[in-house]
């Protein structure tokens, strides 16, 4: 990251996470539910969202300071027309070293192939529960898991490596946690499990509710012989372990209970083209109107670079110490 601009904690920018759309076709409890994200609703009019050729331009300016991977995410970016053309796209970018893409699934056999195709390095799934009926309650709106099973093997299928997360939530799927590890082992794929967080203003999200990565891991070691691996970077946000058999890991993000934000490297830039510097900020820097009046590179490059050599949030770990607002996570990217 020679030359990149360092926070006051002194970290770099690595991770760049492009939402492409504040929508979903899913109304999970945890980010956005019903009662709030209902018919009545309004969503960031289409002539709002940043194009394609505006999150390029972003995306070459930002690879100089720093940002070697590329992820997006939504809202769920499979509404958004055209995805594996912005894969495309940014696969062009020299210096950008991963491009990946977070999606509940539904809709991902149908895109499997061409965004394997486009440049897609691998989707992460989030797959909350096995059991049909709790998978079903969890989402909002019945969606069926054995779609989401089937936009994970065409993934595999054409090449994508597949990653899984489930959030857990206490009192709503903990008792899919064993069942999800033992299914993740048995195909071969990498399972994150993520302690429920207070994304937002609107998720009723309760302390008691967490299930802690230490609850977990003594919930899992009473079935796997699991081995701790070392972050294999600054800034990897969860905490692994391996099978003993080399099959395939299983990991927590622990935001609540362990923190990670003095390694935080991620930057945010939402559909509407405001930079956030965390997850859990109430405001971003918003770009999309230097990017429309003309402002030149060096302009936005001075815009990014103050932003973050002013960044100092730590929120996980100040959790509990003061009352501020949050964007929603469903606006912003997870």
């Amino acid at each position: 990251m020679a030359g990149g601009p360092l926070d006051k904690l002194g970290r770099g920018m690595r991770d760049l996470r492009i939402s492409l759309t504040d929508r979903c076709n899913f109304r999970c409890r945890y980010c956005m539910p019903v009662e709030v994200f209902g018919p009545g609703y309004r969503f960031l009019p289409r002539e709002d969202l940043l194009s394609f050729e505006e999150i390029l331009r972003l995306t070459r300016l930002l690879v100089p300071q720093g940002v070697e991977k590329v992820r997006l995410t939504g809202g769920e970016p499979l509404l958004r027309n055209g995805v594996e053309d912005l894969v495309a796209m940014l696969a062009t970018v020299d210096g950008v070293k991963d491009i990946a893409l977070t999606t509940n699934g539904v809709l991902l056999a149908h895109h499997a192939e061409a965004l394997a195709l486009a440049g897609l390095s691998r989707a992460t799934v989030s797959l909350d529960a096995l059991d049909p009926a709790i998978f079903a309650r969890m989402n909002g709106v019945g969606a069926k898991v054995e779609r989401v099973l089937a936009g994970i093997n065409a993934a595999r299928t054409y090449g994508l490596k597949v990653k899984v997360n489930a959030v857990i939530q206490r009192g709503v799927n903990e008792s899919e946690i064993l069942p999800l590890a033992r299914w993740a082992k048995s195909e071969g794929i990498d399972l994150r499990y993520i302690e429920y967080m207070d994304v937002g203003e609107t998720n009723g999200w309760k302390l008691a509710e967490v299930v802690s990565a230490s609850e977990l891991l003594e919930i899992l070691g009473t079935e796997f012989d699991l081995t701790a691996r070392d972050p294999a970077y600054r800034g990897e946000v969860a905490l692994h372990w391996k099978h003993a058999d080399g099959s395939c890991e299983l990991g927590v993000i622990a935001s609540v209970t362990r923190p990670f934000c003095r390694d935080c490297q991620r930057l945010r830039l939402s559909a509407d083209g405001k930079l956030f510097t965390c997850l859990f900020a109430a405001n971003g820097y918003d770009l999309r109107d230097l990017l429309r009046g003309g402002a030149g590179d060096d302009v936005l490059l001075a815009a990014v670079r103050g932003m973050w050599l002013a960044r100092e949030d730590r929120y996980s770990e100040e959790r509990g110490l003061a009352t501020r607002p949050k964007a929603e996570m469903s606006y912003l990217g997870g």
